[in-house]
């Protein structure tokens, strides 16, 4: 199989105050850059796996700053296309023990947003490669998006490209007449991967954890109710040969407990769970159990146990690192894998 991962979505400006402080307190604000499916190619080169993110961006001196930062990271950005008015933008609040965070957007008429079938010659983009990924933020930015990417997904099909989705439903963003219900079966039935938590499949499909109140947000989370999540979604998209659910309890905005289950149509693997009590960004949390999936799903093909073990581990770390992006390596995922969770100075 071809290692090479295509990532395909939006990348925004993110404007974050630092220290806890609130809008309205703040007279600064920390600049970085992120959105899911790049945060995904992020983790992936970080891994050693060659991975290209696809975006429609402007053609200014911002834009070129969000470009140089992937190049950074070693992702390939030579498939971007460029036109349009604006990168979007938006400001985060991070919030502390009872207070949650924010997220305040400002994306409208982004680049992609204005993306419409055809921009992109999908042939030539996906040549050399075993994997498609996008979210389902793509197709909730506009009619425009969402059409660019099911010519995406068709052509990675008939390419015989491993297509994965993770279904990330935003409701803020669902804003041109159509609702996820509506727009996103038609894009998941040419998946082979799925990626969802118990919100996304309820919100976009109508599908409900057996004996599982999705309004729960404190404490542990029973993996073995969601098989049912996945036997339905699996019902649903025949297609899709692995299905996985993260499972985050919320103890607060500091606290959380996080792991995840995968289905494969046979059994269904659990994950440990990690206590993590001293959150620093949880943002791009599920972007980054995404890119150790890809990694695990490529690395260890036999293996599905393994690969979700590196999935949880992998995101487990991003919630110490600030910014969107999962900025750890093979080695270090692998030691907290291992046990290895004590955070003593590596000398």
């Amino acid at each position: 199989m071809k290692k090479k991962v295509v990532t395909f979505g939006e990348i925004m400006l993110r404007l974050a105050t630092p220290d806890y402080l609130r809008f309205n307190q703040s007279n600064q604000l920390t600049a970085t850059f992120g959105g899911g499916e790049a945060n995904v190619a992020v983790s992936l080169a970080n891994y050693g796996i060659e991975a290209s993110f696809v975006s429609r961006l402007p053609q200014n001196d911002i834009a070129r700053a969000c470009v140089m930062d992937l190049r950074k990271y070693g992702v390939d950005t030579s498939s971007i296309v460029y036109g349009g008015e604006r990168l979007g933008i938006y400001f985060l609040e991070t919030g502390a023990v009872a207070r949650a965070s924010k997220v305040v957007y400002d994306r409208a008429h982004s680049s992609i947003a204005d993306i419409k079938p055809g921009m992109i010659n999908w042939k030539e983009v996906l040549k050399d490669a075993g994997w498609f990924h996008w979210t389902g933020i793509t197709p909730a930015l506009s009619q425009g998006a969402a059409d660019a990417c099911l010519e995406a997904i068709r052509t990675a099909n008939e390419m015989g490209v491993t297509v994965s989705c993770d279904l990330n439903y935003r409701k803020n963003l669902w804003k041109y007449g159509k609702t996820a219900s509506e727009v996103m079966p038609q894009l998941v039935e040419g998946c082979d991967v799925l990626l969802g938590n118990e919100e996304d499949a309820e919100k976009v499909f109508g599908i409900k954890p057996e004996g599982f109140d999705a309004s729960q947000t404190e404490g542990e989370v029973d993996a073995a109710e969601f098989e049912s999540v996945c036997r339905q979604l699996q019902a649903r998209f025949p297609r899709a040969k692995k299905v996985i659910i993260t499972l985050r309890g919320s103890i607060n905005a500091n606290h959380n407990t996080w792991s995840g289950v995968l289905y494969d149509g046979k059994e269904l693997f659990t994950a440990p769970t990690y206590n993590i009590t001293h959150i620093v960004d949880r943002v791009g949390g599920g972007d980054s159990f995404m890119g150790g999936l890809i990694y695990g799903l490529i690395s260890y093909p036999e293996d599905s146990r393994k690969a979700l073990h590196f999935a949880v581990a992998a995101s487990c770390l991003k919630h110490t690192i600030y910014g969107d992006f999962n900025q750890v390596t093979v080695e270090e995922v692998e030691n907290l894998m291992k046990g290895d969770g004590s955070g003593r100075v590596s000398r």
